[in-house]
């Protein structure tokens, strides 16, 4: 019997798919059985007969439920995980930071509980399966869009017969994946761009995409080269130094997102109030637990009393619901070959990155 794969209808208020037709005309080729839950792929733009068409079936919750292999975008209702049964493997950004003690039960269960969200994207095997990546990149591309469309001046030096318009200048706080994909977005609409990370490592990063590098004095690497947490001595100089730069800038988006964990606040409420009016902020931290940008709400678009534009932001790929599918769906299936060896379901707790994405009791 082939291994099933099943891909659950997110909540009303997710527009991303967890497997698209061509990912699923893939896994089939490959000898898997792909069930879809009828109605999963409309929000991205897929109707059920885009998957019937390449050989996946439809068919209700229940039955997909009921596949050996469940995948979706985030956690499953409460509902769901309970119909689950030990020797399924549930895949997805199950955002375990969370109630923990929820997928931890499930573990203990016998369920094969799988978070993306703690892949260990440091190593290459892992990087094809790196949905945080994936999603993240899209963010950072949708970030310069935003803000091009909600800054009400050109972003590229534009010479028209009246007259000469300024670039606009453009800074991103964060130079990791969504960060550098903003960077290079802002860079092509012809915006003058300048980035900014807390590792000093980033510069040459930053620099490579044609944009310039905004250094303070406070530098905090950590394991992986990923940034570690500031102190809070250091989070007082990086604002202050950041505050003296901000209020130059026509945009600023920033990036500095920590899962499960609230962000750090780079940009206090005097710094928004000292910045320009038309002036524009991104911030792609934004979420219940705040975000990188004082007074920052939950998915909102405020005009400040000072006219500065602030954008929350944390939802971005979810705006962009077929892309977004189409990658994360190819992340999923890196992660289903890792568990599928010889046309069974395998899944070794001795594998470097499936032990790290495993949740345990």
């Amino acid at each position: 019997m082939p291994v099933t794969v099943g891909a659950l209808k997110e909540a009303a208020s997710e527009t991303r798919v967890a497997l698209t037709p061509a990912v699923v005309a893939t896994l089939v080729r490959d000898g898997l059985e792909v069930t879809i839950e009828e109605g999963a792929g409309e929000g991205a733009g897929f109707p059920n007969a885009d998957y019937t068409a390449v050989g996946a079936t439809l068919a209700t919750r229940k039955v997909t439920l009921g596949c050996q292999v469940v995948v979706g975008v985030g956690r499953p209702d409460a509902a769901a995980t309970k119909a689950l049964k030990p020797g399924q493997a549930l895949v997805g950004l199950l955002d375990t930071w969370r109630e923990p003690e929820v997928l931890e039960k499930l573990g203990a269960k016998g369920v094969h509980v799988i978070a993306l969200d703690r892949l260990p994207r440091q190593l290459s095997r892992a990087q094809s399966m790196d949905a945080l990546s994936s999603q993240a990149s899209l963010s950072g591309y949708r970030a310069a869009i935003v803000a091009a469309s909600a800054y009400g001046r050109y972003f590229p030096m534009m010479v028209t017969a009246a007259g000469t318009a300024k670039p606009a200048t453009v800074l991103v706080l964060g130079a990791g994946v969504a960060g550098l994909q903003a960077i290079a977005t802002a860079r092509r609409l012809g915006a003058r761009v300048t980035g900014y990370d807390v590792r000093p490592a980033a510069r040459e990063e930053v620099t490579s995409l044609g944009a310039a590098f905004l250094a303070t004095s406070v530098s905090a690497v950590g394991d992986g080269g990923y940034a570690r947490e500031l102190t809070a001595e250091e989070s007082a100089v990086q604002r202050a130094e950041l505050a003296a730069a901000i209020a130059g800038f026509d945009i600023v988006i920033t990036t500095a997102k920590v899962p499960g964990r609230k962000p750090p606040e780079l940009v206090d409420a005097d710094t928004v109030a000292a910045m320009r009016r038309g002036s524009v902020i991104v911030d792609l931290a934004a979420g219940p637990l705040g975000g990188n940008v004082a007074g920052v709400g939950l998915d909102t678009w405020d005009l400040t009393a000072n006219g500065v534009t602030l954008i929350a932001a944390g939802d971005l790929p979810q705006q962009m619901a077929p892309a977004a599918s189409d990658a994360y769906a190819r992340n999923i299936a890196a992660v289903v070959g890792a568990l599928v060896t010889d046309g069974e379901l395998k899944i070794d707790p001795a594998d470097e990155v499936i032990s790290r994405m495993l949740v345990m009791p």
